[in-house]
């Protein structure tokens, strides 16, 4: 499998078959990090990426950047995400999931259904959101996580994002389950710990999973395990080639 890539005019040159993307389903408890690591030792491949973190807690959808495929992060990256999670009302933690650790407990058994649905649809449209101290994003060259683990909280600029759905697809208290689509940058933990301050209880984020980024879902994707138990022939169906990935991500749902 070979095709040639270039602007017109330019000599261009084979891409080779491992130019591409790969669908992960991600496991909890590895880092974005951790299955980059994992994939690239396991199969020797020196260029692997991956296009938008998951935190450990997380599970699901993971896209795997091989080969020239790494020039594609900004346009993976810039694809909208759908998600399925738990919130936890009552209990507030130190990084808004629940590896943290709790630094706040309150009665939530006046929280209906209905209030939090309507905490939840004012999150709908254009929103700003505050990225919590517990991110990668970086202060004057320093990760915020760093920052955070020396106990030091600096000031952090909202950051504009846009909400597409946010359905409430189960209550049962303390938890309830929702479907959220939303652009890039969102921090779901984030979202949960306003709607539990919104409503004077606190929340985490307890359970998250990536079903869909752009057009990309997690029906197609191979869990690590699978992933990591095949033969490099193997695994070579099942990479994305790079010039299909550029006709997917020109149009997402």
């Amino acid at each position: 499998m070979s095709f040639h890539a270039g602007r017109p005019g330019q000599a261009t040159r084979d891409l080779d078959p491992w130019d591409g993307i790969l669908l992960v389903d991600k496991p909890a408890g590895l880092t974005s990090h951790d299955v980059v690591h994992h994939i690239r030792k396991t199969f020797r491949i020196k260029k692997v990426g991956h296009g938008g973190t998951l935190d450990p807690m997380a599970t699901g959808l993971l896209i795997i950047l091989v080969g020239r495929g790494t020039r594609l992060s900004n346009e993976i990256m810039g694809t909208d995400k759908i998600y399925e999670g738990t919130l936890q009302l009552g209990i507030t933690t130190s990084t808004e999931d629940k590896d943290g650790e709790v630094i706040g407990t309150a009665d939530y058994s006046n929280v209906t259904g209905a209030a939090l649905e309507a905490e939840m649809k004012k999150w709908i449209g254009d929103v700003q959101q505050t990225p919590p101290m517990v991110s990668a994003i970086k202060k004057n060259g320093v990760p915020l996580y760093k920052l955070a683990r020396k106990g030091q909280e600096v000031e952090r600029a909202p950051r504009w994002l846009h909400i597409f759905e946010f359905t409430l697809l189960d209550f049962a208290p303390p938890r309830a389950c929702f479907r959220l689509r939303c652009s890039k940058g969102t921090y779901v933990r984030t979202l949960c710990a306003d709607i539990g301050r919104a409503l004077g209880c606190g929340a985490h984020l307890a359970e998250l999973r990536r079903t869909q980024s752009g057009n990309f879902s997690i029906a197609k994707a191979l869990s690590l395990h699978e992933l990591l138990a095949q033969t490099p022939d193997d695994v070579l169906p099942h990479i994305i080639p790079a010039h299909e990935v550029r006709g997917l991500t020109k149009h997402t749902p």
